[in-house]
């Protein structure tokens, strides 16, 4: 805990509840010295203590997400260097935005319905730089999006911008996390992976979707949600190479000029194929320029 708030950015994130858990522990240690007299602890008393803090930290470790949601320092402070390179924007705007977004990623997982998949800065990072990279309109595509809390989460972080964005979800919804060539087994939430999740979800925010179920390889799926130009496309379906390649070259036909296309778990070793099939896609004649990484996702812009 002291390692996370020895730096500003993670004292400015944290502060509200380390502040709280730092005061109760505190509190706590000071009463039994005062009330023993001795001036030292027991291993006992320190169990005791133990004990009491864990109710609060519930609110961070895996339990029912698979996931701690507290990062170090180290991880905060890299996470927003890279968003300040990626997106262009002043340092503490990108350390105001990953507050925000990490406090509404805590919010959103004790709230909703299931949990957001992937690691925190992972989902900090893209809740981050989505706004800051300014999409140039509120046509979003998630290709892939489990119970939907992260295009709530987004649709949260664009509200603060004064945008509000028209959601499109394409996601099978077989009632657990599909990867091809992976066994993902049940989810660690213990929630089923549906339709009414996704709705519940969005409505913590206020927002809606068009939810088209079934894989974006589909013909038919492609042709329901394929009447508009996207200013943001997020690729988090199928993470094999030919899934990958297939997400690509669709986009590069419904992108709008100046959109946003998101490779989420770019660069990760569990999914080398994410990488591959950008970096094949890239050598080719392609409308998109690569604006970087941040957290384990990879930034690209349409051009016009």
């Amino acid at each position: 805990m002291r390692a996370l708030i020895t730096s500003k950015a993670g004292r400015r994130a944290l502060r509200p509840i380390v502040q709280l858990i730092d005061q109760r522990v505190e509190r706590q240690v000071r009463r039994v010295i005062e009330e023993s007299g001795r001036g030292e602890v027991t291993q006992q008393e320190l169990k005791q203590l133990r004990n009491r803090q864990r109710p609060l930290e519930l609110f961070f470790d895996g339990t029912g997400r698979g996931a701690s949601r507290l990062p170090s320092a180290p991880h905060l402070n890299r996470t927003i260097g890279e968003l300040a390179e990626v997106t262009g924007a002043e340092r503490e705007a990108a350390e105001r935005t990953v507050a925000q977004a990490f406090r509404l990623l805590i919010a959103l997982e004790a709230l909703g319905v299931g949990r957001i998949a992937g690691g925190t800065m992972n989902i900090v990072g893209k809740l981050s730089a989505v706004p800051l990279l300014d999409p140039p309109n509120d046509e979003f595509l998630e290709i892939g999006t489990l119970y939907g809390m992260f295009s709530a989460g987004l649709s949260r972080m664009m509200q603060r911008t004064g945008r509000t964005p028209e959601l499109t979800i394409v996601d099978p919804l077989a009632g657990t996390q599909l990867q091809p060539g992976a066994t993902m087994g049940g989810d660690a939430s213990g929630a089923p992976v549906n339709g009414d999740a996704v709705r519940a979800n969005l409505q913590l925010v206020g927002a809606t979707a068009r939810i088209q179920q079934g894989f974006s390889e589909d013909p038919e799926v492609r042709a329901k949600v394929s009447d508009r130009a996207y200013g943001l496309i997020i690729v988090d379906g199928d993470h094999s190479a030919e899934g990958v390649a297939a997400d690509l070259e669709w986009a590069e036909r419904i992108i709008a000029p100046g959109g946003i296309v998101v490779l989420d778990d770019f660069g990760h070793p569990k999914w080398a194929g994410i990488k591959e099939a950008f970096e094949k896609h890239m050598a080719g004649e392609t409308r998109f320029t690569f604006l970087g990484q941040v957290a384990h996702s990879g930034y690209l812009r349409a051009r016009s």
